[in-house]
């Protein structure tokens, strides 16, 4: 076998690994608890405000997590220690807790829901911000950067999977235990799928820090502080836009559409829009400005938004979901490109960094729900919770594209 059929071999288990990484830790881990929230609603296991605090402490923990994968090699760097974990170690790390915090969401124990969920937005972080750097590392070395696009299906394909895997149950009126037990084993079955090549000899070349480079910063033009404050505010914007629907997708629609046999299918349509924006994401010619296409998701997501609300029909919501979807990890993908390009080799960081402030925005989305939901009856209060999430997604559009316009790319390097 040629040297090129080899890499290409390799790239492409590099990329389905990453996929089924974050297909794990973000469409199970995380995104499961979307359908499975109107059987613990019909249960009696939670109200519409307790449920809002779930999904809270849930992104709560992904914000935490991401800030802590920014800090650590500062932390390492400050603890003397010479080597710091691989990538891949990490990772592993992320995919078992991810499989433990969900088997024990089945537990009738209502006051430990809140701190699992915490854990699984710890696990599902550290998982996507060292799966990002290790894959786009890798396949870069590869000569096959754009690879990288697939990686981001995998919360598309999780999302589908934990839809399609629930619906029948919520038809069916199964108790919202036997979900959470499903979503265990197909996170404990993906695990074991990705479980060889993390322990593979090139999943080790990766590592978090060494003393000698660590709190290194970028010495190139690229390397400046408006323009990368400016990029991790509007990559806020981003998770703070999408996560209202996102989160309460099946509850919004049994507002607006009582009855219809659409409801818990809405939420597999968004995951297939998210599986379907990755892959096309890969096709995309890579000379092409992220900051350009960061601020096309934004207007594509705002555009999704708007069609629920303006036609909250099957056709409306149906149209409005894909298209809610289809950028959204796309956008994660074009945004760690960015990291890289404006900061070299120590882009890890700053990708733990913007992913911590894309993880206060989501903090943010349910809470306001629970806000407004005390003062207002449930539709009034999802409507006036997503038109605020669509102004802030034209906010950020209109953030990326002034930034594009600001700094050239030729003249950032």
């Amino acid at each position: 076998m040629s040297l090129a059929a080899t890499e290409a071999r390799q790239a492409l288990r590099i990329a389905l690994t990453g996929l089924v990484c974050l297909a794990v830790a973000m469409g199970l881990g995380r995104f499961a608890f979307t359908p499975i929230m109107p059987m613990m609603l019909q249960g009696g296991l939670v109200d519409l405000q307790q449920a809002s605090w779930l999904a809270s402490s849930n992104y709560l923990g992904y914000l935490i997590g991401a800030l802590a994968c920014a800090l650590q090699p500062w932390l390492w760097a400050r603890l003397g220690w010479q080597l710091a974990p691989s990538f891949a170690q990490l990772i592993r790390l992320g995919l078992l807790s991810t499989i433990a915090l969900t088997w024990a969401m089945q537990a009738p124990l209502s006051w430990s829901w809140a701190w699992l969920r915490f854990g699984a937005g710890l696990a599902s972080a550290l998982v996507f911000v060292y799966t990002s750097g290790w894959c786009l590392s890798q396949l870069g070395r590869l000569g096959r950067p754009q690879w990288a696009g697939a990686i981001y299906a995998g919360p598309g394909a999780g999302i589908v999977i934990s839809g399609l895997a629930v619906s029948p149950m919520v038809a069916d009126g199964w108790p919202a235990s036997w979900a959470w037990l499903s979503m265990a084993l197909l996170a404990m079955l993906g695990t074991a799928l990705a479980w060889p090549t993390l322990g593979g000899p090139q999943a080790h070349a990766e590592r978090l820090v060494r003393v000698q480079t660590a709190g290194t910063a970028a010495t190139s033009p690229s390397h400046r502080l408006s323009e990368q404050a400016l990029t991790v505010l509007g990559y806020g914007l981003a998770g703070f836009g999408y996560i209202i629907s996102a989160t309460f997708l099946p509850v919004i629609a049994r507002q607006f559409l009582p009855g219809s046999v659409w409801l818990d299918l809405f939420w597999p349509t968004f995951g297939a829009g998210v599986f379907t924006g990755a892959l096309l994401s890969t096709r995309l010619p890579g000379h092409l400005d992220k900051r350009m296409l960061l601020w096309m998701g934004f207007l594509i997501q705002a555009a999704g938004l708007g069609l629920g609300q303006l036609s909250p029909t099957v056709a409306g919501f149906v149209l409005g979901s894909f298209a809610l979807g289809l950028p959204f990890t796309a956008m994660s993908f074009f945004a760690m490109q960015e990291a890289r390009r404006l900061r070299g080799g120590t882009a890890a960081s700053f990708m733990g960094l913007l992913t911590a402030t894309y993880g206060l925005g989501q903090v943010l989305g349910p809470l306001l729900v629970a806000q407004l939901l005390r003062h207002t009856e449930p539709t009034r209060g999802f409507d006036l919770a997503l038109w605020v999430a669509t102004a802030a997604l034209v906010i950020g559009a209109l953030l990326f594209a002034g930034l594009q316009r600001r700094y050239p790319r030729e003249a950032v390097g």
